[in-house]
C-alpha cells in the first residue's frame, strides 16, 4: 500500500507534501511569512499622494501652487534687473555719444579759431588798406575756411554745367539752350550747395538750360 499511495494512477510520482517543521537546514518556514506580523513602517511617516495615472504619485494643489508662486516672483524679480540693466546701458550710450559729438565739434571750432584771428585782424587793419590788399587778404582767410571746412569734411556744390540733378539742385530760373546737347544743364549758380560727409545740407539755387522752360 506504501507505494500505491506514493504512485499515482497514471502511474506519475505524486510531488510529496510540504513540511509545516522545521527544513533540513534548521529554519523555521513559520518564521519567513512576512504577512503574519504588522509593518514596522508607521503610516504618517510615509508621503501621502492623491490619486495619479497609472499610480505614479500626482503634487498635492497646495505645493503647486506655492511652487508656481515662487517662480513666478523669481521671472518678475528677473524682468526687473533685466529692465534696470537696459535703461542703464541705453543711457551710457547716449551719454557716450554726446560726449563724442562734443568732442569733433570742439575739434573743428579749434581749428577755425585761426581763421577767426585773421578775421580779427582783417577787420581791424581796413582803414589804412588798399583795396586790392584788401581783396588777397579776404582770398587767403576764405581760402583757409574752405580748408578747414574741407577737412572736417563739408563738401561744396557748384554744378555749372553738369546735368541739372533735382536731389542736389534747386532751379531756380531757366533759359533757352545754346545747343541740344546742353538741354537740361545748369548754366549758372547763384548760390553754392553743401554736402557734409555725403549728406546733403543745402542744393545749389542754379539755372538751368530747357527748351520747354522747365527743369
Amino acid at each position: 500500500m506504501a507505494e500505491d499511495e506514493v504512485l499515482g494512477r497514471s502511474g506519475e510520482v505524486a510531488p510529496p507534501a510540504s513540511p509545516t517543521g522545521r527544513r533540513a537546514d534548521g529554519a523555521d518556514l513559520a518564521s519567513t511569512d512576512m504577512s503574519a506580523g504588522p509593518s514596522s513602517r508607521r503610516e504618517d511617516s510615509q508621503p501621502v499622494f492623491e490619486g495619479g495615472v497609472g499610480g505614479l504619485p500626482v503634487e498635492l494643489q497646495a505645493e503647486a501652487i506655492r511652487r508656481l508662486e515662487s517662480q513666478l516672483e523669481e521671472v518678475r524679480e528677473q524682468r526687473l534687473r533685466l529692465a534696470a540693466e537696459f535703461d542703464n546701458y541705453r543711457k551710457r550710450v547716449a551719454r557716450e555719444r554726446a560726449e563724442l559729438t562734443d568732442r569733433a565739434q570742439a575739434g573743428l571750432v579749434s581749428r577755425l579759431l585761426d581763421v577767426l584771428d585773421d578775421m580779427d585782424r582783417l577787420s581791424r587793419d581796413t582803414g589804412n588798406a588798399t583795396s586790392d590788399s584788401l581783396r588777397h587778404a579776404i582770398e587767403l582767410v576764405t581760402r583757409k575756411l574752405d580748408k578747414e571746412l574741407s577737412a572736417a569734411g563739408l563738401e561744396r556744390i557748384d554744378p555749372v554745367g553738369m546735368p541739372f540733378d533735382p536731389s542736389q539742385h534747386e532751379a531756380v530760373s531757366t533759359v533757352p539752350p545754346p545747343s541740344p546737347a546742353q538741354d537740361h544743364q545748369v548754366s549758372a549758380t547763384f548760390q553754392a550747395g553743401y554736402r557734409f560727409k555725403g549728406t546733403l545740407v543745402r542744393p545749389a539755387r542754379v539755372q538751368v538750360y530747357s527748351e520747354q522752360g522747365q527743369a
